[in-house]
C-alpha cells in the first residue's frame, strides 16, 4: 500500500537513473538518456515526479509537459506498473494540470492510443474531449492516437 507521505516534486539531473528505469518498466525505453537530459535542460519542458520515501522503486510516477504559447502539451504520464490503480496516475495529472495552470498556462493537449481506455477515462475525468485523432500515430503497432484537449486550464487548479 502506498503510504501518504508522498513527496511532489520537480525532477532534476540527479534523478536521471530513477527516470530512465521508471521509462523502462513503463515503455520499455521510450525516451533516452539524452531525450531526458533535453527535457531537464529546456526551459519549455516541466518534468514532475512522485516519489515515496519508503516503497521500492522510490519514483513511483511522473509526467512531462512542454509550454507551447499558452498551452501545455503533456508528452508523458507513467506510473509504474507494481502501483497501477491506486491513484497516483489522478494524482500526477492534478500536479501537472495545477503547475502548467501556475506557470500562466490556459489549456492543455495530449495524444493518447485509442485502446488506452484506463488512461482515456482519466482524462475524462478532468474533462478532457476528443478533439480529433491522428491516424497510425504510433510506430510500433501502427495504432491511432485520440487528440484529446482541456480548453480551460483554471477549472482543474482548485
Amino acid at each position: 500500500m502506498i503510504s501518504s507521505d508522498l513527496k511532489f516534486k520537480s525532477l532534476t539531473f540527479a534523478d536521471l537513473s530513477a527516470i530512465l528505469e521508471l521509462d523502462q518498466a513503463c515503455f520499455g525505453g521510450l525516451w533516452t538518456l539524452e531525450g531526458y537530459q533535453r527535457e531537464l535542460d529546456s526551459p519549455n519542458s516541466e518534468l514532475l515526479g512522485i516519489f515515496s520515501p519508503v516503497a521500492s522503486p522510490k519514483l513511483l510516477a511522473m509526467g512531462c509537459f512542454w509550454s507551447i504559447l499558452e498551452e501545455a502539451h503533456i508528452t508523458i504520464l507513467a506510473v509504474h506498473p507494481q502501483y497501477h490503480r491506486q491513484g497516483l496516475g489522478q494524482a500526477l495529472l492534478h500536479f501537472l494540470l495545477k503547475t502548467a495552470s501556475d506557470r500562466g498556462l490556459e489549456r492543455a493537449t495530449l495524444e493518447v492510443r485509442a485502446s488506452n481506455l484506463a488512461a482515456i477515462s482519466l482524462y475524462q475525468k478532468f474533462g478532457f474531449k476528443t478533439a480529433g485523432r491522428r491516424r497510425r500515430y504510433y510506430q510500433d503497432n501502427g495504432e491511432d492516437a485520440l487528440v484529446l484537449w482541456l480548453p480551460d486550464l483554471q477549472m482543474v487548479s482548485h
